[in-house]
């Protein structure tokens, strides 16, 4: 990607989330202890962070799932959202991603409407559709990139009509239009979008985005029935 495009866009990032972001402690200290617990930098944006916020306000979402905590960044904006008595479920695979994250759920005094689940998401969810907790009201889907069609068919199972599901990263820097990729992010990504294509009961979108992360998007849809 041109460095000049890149420097301009994380710029304007920080120049809208200056403006738009109040500072916050309970955020600012997730992404500074994941950094320093070596978790990859691949939370959303602060501006990203919000549009889930604000995302989660309009539908008034009570229940949400979250497949992909890594820090917990994303779940405090989403978290945030909630009426007092909302709950958000989110799944992490990875032991020590979810230990940075529950102490930074703990700090941001949201650990009584959050449930932090560990373990690979396509074992823990065929237990959630078992507990009588669906359906949500919104779906983030974040977590590892091959399997997101998967989180994808197990997101319509867990919905009703009117969920909202979001998946991050569904662009891939552009290559999600090459046909001819050998990455197995791409394809996973590709499959999503012919799932989702498909699918008569929802209706979608994608928006590609660009910003201090790069290039990439999201895909947005709702469950109509």
């Amino acid at each position: 990607m041109n460095e000049d495009y890149q420097d301009r866009w994380t710029a304007v990032d920080e120049y809208l989330t200056d403006l738009l972001i109040p500072s916050d402690p309970a955020l600012e200290a997730a992404l500074e202890d994941s950094d320093a617990a070596g978790l990859p930098a691949i939370s959303v944006t602060p501006t990203q962070g919000k549009l889930l916020w604000l995302f989660a306000r309009l539908i008034g979402a009570q229940k949400i799932l979250e497949l992909g905590t890594l820090g917990a960044y994303s779940t405090i904006w989403l978290a945030r959202a909630l009426p007092k008595d909302g709950r958000l479920i989110t799944m992490e695979a990875s032991p020590d991603h979810a230990k940075v994250a529950a102490a930074n759920l703990q700090r941001a005094g949201l650990s009584d409407r959050i449930e932090l689940r560990v373990g690979r998401g396509l074992d823990l969810l065929p237990v959630l559709a078992t507990e009588g907790i669906a359906p949500f009201d919104l779906i983030f889907i974040d977590a590892d990139k091959v399997n997101t069609p998967d989180y994808f068919v197990w997101a319509l199972k867990l919905s009703r009509p009117g969920t909202l599901i979001i998946t991050d990263n569904v662009i891939r820097k552009g290559a999600v239009a090459d046909a001819k990729s050998k990455d197995a992010n791409v394809a996973a990504m590709r499959r999503f979008f012919e799932l989702l294509a498909k699918e008569k009961g929802v209706s979608a979108t994608a928006i590609q985005t660009v910003g201090s992360k790069g290039y990439d998007g999201f895909a947005i849809a709702i469950v109509s029935g």
